[in-house]
């Protein structure tokens, strides 16, 4: 007979894998991990010997070599790649099914968003479809936007098919861009994510997407004990739209305990103030480097961050790589000539007169 236990370890790899082998020692050998379950059955003592691996930085073909290679060598491996340092707390579905209840609201597009009966029916799918990947956590039992949409058409209430419906063009029709597995090596040290061509009716959803990825990519960073620089340009798109706003006050807010590091870059400093979420944005921000800025951006922001007349004199009618610098209750003007005959200059330069010359040289 077998024996079960609900363990949560979280990223605690060492204690996991010292747990395994105290319970090898009392003769108990591991025939299924799942999510927070393990189940046993009995061997002789000490028959088998545990080691407990991080391989989230991995490709998903790294790791499937990586799993072919220590078959090979006689080993059972056990995957458990769901990411428990997802949420905070320990329950990481219920962070995902935040995720695909905002995706759900911005694809359908109501003013008055989610209904209760369709939140609902989206969330009661998403912890079945994701029961599969949590009975065999392999890469290829990820759930995709189509196994969502299968869910809902299987659910008895009409809101579900409702959902179901507005989720088809994303699945079927024109707009499936989404509807895949990755096919991109996002574990490079670097990665840029680029939505500029995506167009206008899968844009909203691209940025959500992208946050989301970047959350799992820092919360398998603070696992691995790395922290992750995030740079957003054009920062004030995001806190355009109500769910990536929020997504991104909760970005703010949660990613410096887990070393995280959120950079926003804007030059509409306008359309970044006219967000409700502002407010949150700066609270949480430690350092802000500030530019030239116009007439009306000045005032607001004077009241904003407590910038005396004389300091507003460094943002009024400056010169280029000039401002002000904001750390903590520090504010300091700074004047920063970067020489324009270094290849990083070249490199950087958005000038169309230079970008131009580049071209032609």
């Amino acid at each position: 007979m077998s024996k079960k236990y609900y363990c949560f370890f979280g990223g605690l790899l060492t204690a996991q894998e010292h747990w395994l082998n105290k319970m090898s020692e009392k003769g108990y050998r591991l025939i299924r991990a799942e999510k927070m379950l393990y189940e046993f059955e009995a061997c002789k003592p000490d028959q088998v010997k545990y080691c407990v691996e991080f391989i989230g930085q991995k490709s998903k073909a790294n790791a499937s070599d990586y799993h072919e290679f220590l078959e090979g060598m006689g080993y059972k491996v056990f995957y458990k790649n769901i990411n428990l340092n997802y949420s905070e707390d320990d329950n990481p579905v219920a962070l995902k099914a935040d995720f695909i209840l905002s995706l759900c609201e911005l694809i359908m597009g109501s003013k008055d968003g989610l209904q209760p009966i369709e939140k609902t029916v989206i969330d009661r799918c998403v912890h079945q479809i994701y029961q599969r990947y949590f009975d065999n956590p392999a890469p290829e039992n990820m759930p995709i936007l189509e196994d969502l949409y299968d869910a809902l058409l299987k659910q008895d209430e009409k809101e579900a098919h409702h959902v179901a419906t507005a989720l088809e063009i994303y699945v079927k029709g024109s707009l499936k861009l989404f509807n895949n597995r990755t096919n991109v090596d996002i574990q490079n040290r670097l990665v840029c994510f680029d939505i500029k061509e995506l167009g206008n009716q899968l844009k909203k959803i691209g940025m959500l997407i992208v946050q989301d990825q970047v959350w799992g990519r820092v919360t398998a960073n603070r696992s691995a004990g790395k922290s992750t620089r995030y740079y957003i340009d054009e920062f004030h798109l995001l806190l355009k739209e109500e769910q990536t706003a929020t997504y991104s006050v909760e970005i703010w807010k949660r990613f410096r305990k887990w070393g995280g590091l959120p950079t926003g870059i804007t030059q509409n400093v306008k359309d970044l103030l006219r967000s409700p979420e502002i407010a949150n944005i700066l609270e949480n921000s430690d350092f802000i480097y500030m530019l030239n800025q116009a007439s009306d951006d000045r005032s607001i922001l004077a009241q904003r961050l407590n910038i005396s007349p004389h300091q507003l004199s460094y943002v009024t009618n400056s010169g280029e790589g000039e401002g002000l610098l904001f750390y903590g209750n520090v504010i300091l003007p700074f004047i920063d000539r970067f020489p324009t005959d270094l290849e990083l200059y070249r490199i950087m330069t958005t000038k169309l007169n230079e970008v131009a010359q580049e071209k032609e040289a």
